[in-house]
């Protein structure tokens, strides 16, 4: 009985599992919550969080409390005109200070405070992109998956094809109407169109590997793209206008313009360490000793101290260090800026690809579309043809597998176009959950 709860429970939890991730958004959620990729990411911005306070503490006070507890044990030898003295001591001695640093005048700290804010925008855009890189894998992944199963259907539907067909040869075949090479032809379309199935079987299979390692799972039912909904056309149709805004606001753009940022902050801050510093500085204490090692009286003391003032340092000489550090940082800030003009020209890049993707994709669509609706009618007209002996055997096999092949790539095209709209976003850092809702809108369970 047991056995037997559990195996329903398991049951059950597996329907949920299916059921929950059976469309593209609910698939998305899970990648959210399960992609380690993601949450490398995530976690790299709370760490990028925390340069602000780390860079804030040098603008704050400074508090240390310090302590000892000592004993000492000597020999001391006390000389006169006559003669000396020997005396052996132990003196037990203890202190402790309390002292409170506030900075008024550090520059250097200033500077690296506001550089703390550019290494955070940094981290920002890098956490950014990679909300948008997960929602581009996951897609792809998804859309592999359910192009890798209509590869099965086609080979499918090319080995029932190819199965009537040999049934249609093989009858005229006894009746002495057909020859015998084309019962071998069906048969021959038979075998390959197996061959196809178990690669595509195999493909099938790597593509949900490729999805279960971004969802940590890998569903079994996939909501597919409606062949009724139409693919929607980039809005503005102005592709200077994508190009123009990926330079700006593309993640892979923002990142490498904070770098720089904060690299011109890093000249700034070297460049302080010439300045002068200010800082108020505090102190109160107490020390004890039991008695003296030095002198012949033997008596204790016991002083409490309290200091504050103001205390100002000026660099010299560091070795040529600072130096060093100025020409490092220019150095670092030239590269910065190389680094953001490649940037910039790839989110170009990526965006002029991707709206070309759009625009080829949804004419390849249209070109598809009119190759099915004629394969249908050669697959009829050869069929036809064949009863009145004007086509043979092998005329409709290849018509059914041209019809097969057509209907294949348009559902292919079709998800290869949404793709490169999502990429097309991407490029300009607009890309969202609402846009993977939206894609998901358009799937059917």
């Amino acid at each position: 009985m047991r056995v037997r709860l559990a195996l329903a429970t398991a049951m059950l939890l597996t329907f949920a599992i299916s059921a929950r991730a059976e469309d593209l958004l609910e698939v998305y959620h899970l990648a959210q919550a399960n992609d380690p990729t993601f949450d490398a990411a995530r976690y790299a911005l709370q760490a990028a969080y925390e340069k602000v306070p780390q860079a804030r503490a040098g603008l704050l006070p400074v508090v240390n409390i310090n302590g000892n507890d000592n004993a000492n044990h000597a020999t001391t030898e006390y000389s006169a005109a006559t003669n000396s003295t020997q005396v052996k001591r132990s003196v037990q001695s203890w202190a402790w200070n309390l002292q409170l640093t506030q900075p008024l005048f550090r520059l250097q700290n200033i500077l690296a405070y506001k550089q703390s804010e550019y290494l955070v925008a940094q981290g920002q855009a890098q956490y950014s992109q990679a909300e948008q890189d997960i929602i581009l894998r996951l897609t792809q992944a998804y859309f592999d998956v359910l192009v890798a199963k209509e590869t099965i259907e086609v080979a499918e539907s090319q080995m029932s094809a190819a199965t009537e067909q040999m049934g249609q040869a093989q009858a005229g075949f006894d009746h002495g109407t057909n020859a015998i090479t084309d019962v071998h032809e069906a048969k021959a379309r038979i075998d390959l169109a197996r061959a196809q199935k178990l690669a595509a079987i195999n493909d099938l299979e790597a593509k949900r590997a490729e999805l279960e390692k971004i969802v940590g799972q890998a569903p079994e039912i996939l909501a597919s793209l409606n062949e009724a909904e139409i693919i929607p056309k980039p809005q503005p149709e102005d592709v200077n206008i994508w190009i123009e805004q990926a330079r700006i606001n593309n993640p892979n753009v923002v990142a490498p313009q904070a770098i720089v940022q904060a690299a011109e902050s890093e000249i700034n801050r070297n460049r302080a360490e010439y300045l002068p510093t200010v800082d108020i500085v505090a102190s109160y204490g107490q020390n004890y000793t039991s008695n003296n090692l030095t002198l012949p009286s033997d008596y204790s003391t016991q002083a409490t101290t309290g200091v504050a003032g103001v205390q100002v340092t000026v660099p010299l000489y560091a070795g040529g260090s600072t130096n060093s550090k100025v020409t490092e940082a220019i150095a670092n800030k030239s590269k910065a800026q190389a680094q953001l003009e490649i940037a910039k020209r790839q989110a170009a890049t990526d965006a002029r690809q991707a709206y070309s993707g759009i625009i080829n994709g949804l004419a390849q669509i249209e070109a598809l579309e009119s190759a099915v609706d004629s394969s249908e009618s050669a697959v009829e007209g050869n069929k036809q043809g064949y009863k009145f002996g004007i086509h043979i055997n092998i005329d409709i096999l290849n018509a059914e597998r041209q019809l097969y092949t057509a209907k294949r790539d348009l559902i292919k095209a079709r998800y290869d176009t949404l793709i490169q709209g999502l990429k097309l976003k991407a490029s300009v850092g607009t890309l969202t959950e609402a846009d993977v809702a939206g894609i998901n809108q358009l799937l059917v369970k």
